[in-house]
């Protein structure tokens, strides 16, 4: 309960509420149930605050008043002595009206009124970020302070670096002054209702396109325990409404008529209930007569950041600092693996390209699993070293798609259940070889564990998560060469 005798909210949680009633309800009280670990969450919040923290030098010289080591009542008294003394910038600046606490990022005097400057790591202006400003507007002014202009500062996705971060072009600030009035006559009441929501039991709010809309809910491991194995939701593809059979009770695969459903996802209900796999051989056979020796299967792992690391690189640019390659000779023949991983902190991308150059021929066919990815990352290096261009841009033409004959369901195990990503086909195909248990396991986590690794000093630390990512990414090619042995099986 807040100083004001009404239930404490935050504009995070006025947001969730917004998303979700019972979202709100649960943050502030937490079932007894046992959630799922969510690294990208921490990971998130921690670049958002790296992000945060540069957008300060847009206005530089200001004043921060620190979240860790006061409390919000000392946060607020400490904002207001800033004020009071005449100071023109402030970071988080912290207020608090009626029990809800905000802090704008940047607080910037502009004569006898104040500008809010909401820093977000996104490349555009959404919706649910015109809320963000409108509550903090709600906020400031009820407090007493006029606000002149209201922007949402965020990530210019063009902007290329060349030598020191350049924080005038990385960001651009949008207007939306008039976005946040227009939401002001409607907060008061939605601020009455949640806290109505809050005084009560937990709401029976059922699941929804909510859940994911704006963002994915924390609470859906929760929400969703009552939606059985091969639910409407597994299904792949589109072409119906889902949450419609959903509240017609339509869920298991067993009430769905084949009517309703296209091919692929007819063959896909049929495979998982009756346990039924289907080859076409005819298909397999063309696929593999695209192929040719020697054989290299190669996979990149790549990361992407805000801010971008290296001279030429834009914000979100995926940047390969890793790679695997399986090498065979002849059909069935035992692979040689080479591998490359950057120390952490160097651009990478010149030297990954020239030693995969040296390591595939020029003749050789490149398999990968989903090729667009890869061809998008030898196309960027080429761009990116015209002495390298002609050789990379070889490579690229020799590329063939592993995910192919997956796709166009030439093989099909009821297993994968209408899913054609490595991490499916795998089990399915090879059930003695499986990423469970890797401590890197997917992209993302090998993503977060090359930032790890740059922002590290402990050489034990730094050896695991080197260990952890050069295992994930050496499976990711050995898995193809399983998978395309297994073809090879099938097809003779």
């Amino acid at each position: 309960m807040s100083s004001s005798g009404k239930p404490g909210l935050s504009k995070s949680l006025i947001l969730k509420g917004m998303q979700c009633p019972k979202a709100l309800y649960l943050a502030k009280n937490p079932p007894a149930f046992e959630f799922p670990p969510q690294p990208h969450v921490e990971a998130k919040f921690q670049t958002g605050n790296q992000v945060g923290i540069l957008a300060q030098q847009l206005f530089p010289g200001g004043t921060e008043v620190p979240f860790d080591g006061l409390s919000v009542t000392e946060q607020i008294a400490q904002t207001r002595q800033l004020i009071d003394a005449g100071e023109q910038v402030i970071y988080e600046a912290s207020f608090a009206f009626e029990g809800i606490f905000v802090k704008v990022d940047i607080l910037v005097k502009d004569g006898d009124a104040w500008q809010i400057h909401e820093v977000k790591m996104g490349t555009s202006v959404k919706e649910v970020n015109c809320d963000d400003v409108a509550i903090q507007y709600y906020v400031l002014t009820n407090c007493g302070l006029t606000i002149s202009e209201s922007y949402l500062v965020h990530i210019n996705n063009s902007y290329v670096r060349q030598g020191d971060i350049d924080v005038q072009q990385l960001f651009v600030g949008e207007d939306v002054t008039d976005a946040a009035i227009e939401r002001q006559a409607g907060l008061p009441e939605l601020i009455a209702c949640l806290r109505t929501t809050l005084a009560g039991s937990e709401p029976d709010i059922d699941i929804g396109p909510h859940c994911k809309d704006p963002y994915e809910c924390d609470f859906i491991p929760y929400c969703w325990q009552h939606i059985p194995k091969n639910s409407i939701f597994d299904l792949k593809g589109r072409g119906i409404k889902k949450f419609d059979y959903y509240h017609r009770g339509i869920i298991k695969f067993e009430d769905l008529s084949l009517d309703d459903l296209h091919k692929a996802q007819r063959n896909q209900l049929e495979a998982t209930l009756n346990q039924q796999d289907s080859i076409n051989r005819v298909g397999v056979k063309e696929f593999l007569d695209t192929l040719w020796y020697p054989l290299c299967h190669l996979d990149f792992e790549t990361f992407d950041t805000p801010i971008p690391p290296f001279d030429g690189t834009r914000p979100y640019q995926k940047i390969p600092f890793q790679y695997s390659l399986h090498i065979q000779q002849s059909v069935g023949a035992e692979p040689v693996h080479t591998e490359y991983l950057v120390e952490p902190g160097n651009d990478p991308r010149r030297e990954l390209a020239e030693r995969l150059l040296a390591e595939i021929p020029a003749d050789a066919c490149v398999l990968t699993y989903n090729q667009a990815f890869e061809k998008g990352v030898l196309r960027n290096l080429a761009e990116l070293f015209p002495d390298l261009a002609d050789a990379l841009k070889a490579r690229v033409e020799n590329v063939r798609d592993l995910m192919v004959p997956f796709r166009k369901r030439d093989l099909y195990r009821w297993q994968m259940r209408g899913s054609y990503s490595i991490k499916v086909v795998l089990p399915a195909l090879v059930p003695d070889l499986s990423y469970a248990g890797m401590a890197v396991a997917d992209g993302m986590a090998a993503m977060r564990a090359y930032h790890k690794m740059c922002a590290l000093d402990d050489p034990l630390a730094l050896a695991g998560l080197r260990r952890g990512l050069l295992e994930y990414c050496r499976l990711d090619t050995l898995a193809m060469v399983r998978i395309l042995g297994a073809l090879e099986g099938v097809e003779k």
